[in-house]
């Protein structure tokens, strides 16, 4: 009977050690990789920044976000999540990440991260003023601030540990050449392509030492796409036949090519600290002339209205009427990719580019 007591007390703690194990394993699958992700830029990134803003630029609006929850538009610039939600839920830090101002964050939002993000912003200047939208260097404000709440909640001691494990992402630049430079006539007056890139160049890095004095040391910098190929800039730039209009790619290209010598020299300057060029120049393109690779079908026009001019908006449910399959199309405006093809991007960025950041 002894014997027989003891194999079962043996059992029952060999089972209790393997529920232990399994508890352990499941804590560690769903541990985030950081404690927060905190989110610099454009409408790519921006989950409703704008939304309150005296601006044209928004999206607080149906067909926006009819595949979000709930069908709910929420200034987020696709029919559903942006990539700044991806990358949360990637790292294992929350589903969504929510903007900074026109939402009610609670401490848990503060602790986990925001996006700073304001639609239509870049790093010339004068594009955040003339659609009257959130800077760059107003971003970086914001960030303060940000950092005084989070002490408030967490102390001095633990927002100095969360805010130097954080993952920091900017994505900018777009505006500034597809809008400032090229549909405005201020700047083409004074610059040539490359010296307005230079331009471009100055805006980013200033933004980039900032940042860096201020705390981040895990910095993803996410390259410009190819421009010329987005739908409304085919439109305005790629003749009757809306091709890839060629000098917005040039400008993009030359962008990513003197923003990666930039972050070498920066990242050389600080040790310890980490800035990864991400670049999504190349998956984009390949999705856009290579769609059904992806199981797309169209990728020269949006799901919204014509799909050739619509944004903001002009992509409403009263004008504007979408495609019956949202699955099939790249972009879901003229300027703004579908949730999928976000999704698709965000997957090849973290199997490429995030082991480098952690």
């Amino acid at each position: 009977m002894e014997s027989r007591s003891l194999v079962l007390g043996a059992s029952y703690m060999a089972l209790c050690l393997l529920v232990a194990q399994a508890l352990a394993s499941a804590q560690n699958r769903t541990a985030p990789m950081v404690p927060a992700v905190i989110v610099f830029g454009d409408s790519i990134v921006d989950a409703g920044n704008n939304n309150d803003l005296e601006t044209i630029v928004k999206c607080n609006f149906p067909p926006y976000g009819q595949d979000f929850i709930d069908h709910q538009p929420t200034g987020r610039f696709s029919n559903g999540k942006v990539p700044s939600d991806f990358i949360a839920s990637m790292m294992g830090v929350k589903e969504l990440l929510p903007p900074y101002i026109g939402y009610d964050l609670q401490p848990e939002d503060i602790l986990t991260g925001v996006t700073f993000a304001s639609g239509a912003t870049g790093y010339d200047p004068l594009t955040s003023t003339i659609l009257n939208v959130i800077s760059m260097p107003d971003q970086l404000k914001m960030f303060e601030e940000y950092k005084e709440r989070m002490k408030a909640i967490a102390g001095e001691e633990r927002t100095a540990s969360i805010l130097s494990k954080s993952l920091y992402v900017v994505c900018a630049g777009t505006d500034d050449i597809a809008n400032t430079y090229f549909t405005t006539p201020f700047r083409q007056q004074h610059y040539d392509i490359p010296s307005y890139v230079n331009l471009l160049i100055t805006g980013a890095s200033t933004f980039l030492e900032k940042l860096v004095e201020m705390g981040a040391q895990k910095i993803g910098f996410v390259s410009l796409p190819p421009i010329g190929c987005v739908p409304s800039q085919r439109t305005l730039g790629g003749g009757i036949l809306r091709d890839c209009e060629p000098t917005r790619n040039q400008a993009a290209q030359l962008f990513n090519s003197k923003i990666k010598e930039e972050i070498d020299i920066i990242a050389g300057q600080h040790k310890g600290i980490k800035i990864i060029y991400i670049d999504i120049y190349s998956i984009l393109l390949d999705l856009i002339l290579q769609p059904s690779k992806y199981g797309f079908d169209v990728s020269t026009k949006g799901c919204c209205g014509t799909g050739e001019l619509e944004v903001s908006v002009l992509c409403n449910r009263l004008t504007a009427s979408t495609c019956s399959n949202i699955t099939e199309y790249v972009f879901w405006d003229s300027y703004h990719p579908t949730e999928r093809a976000y999704k698709i991007m965000v997957d090849k960025i973290f199997k490429d580019y995030i082991k480098f950041l952690l």
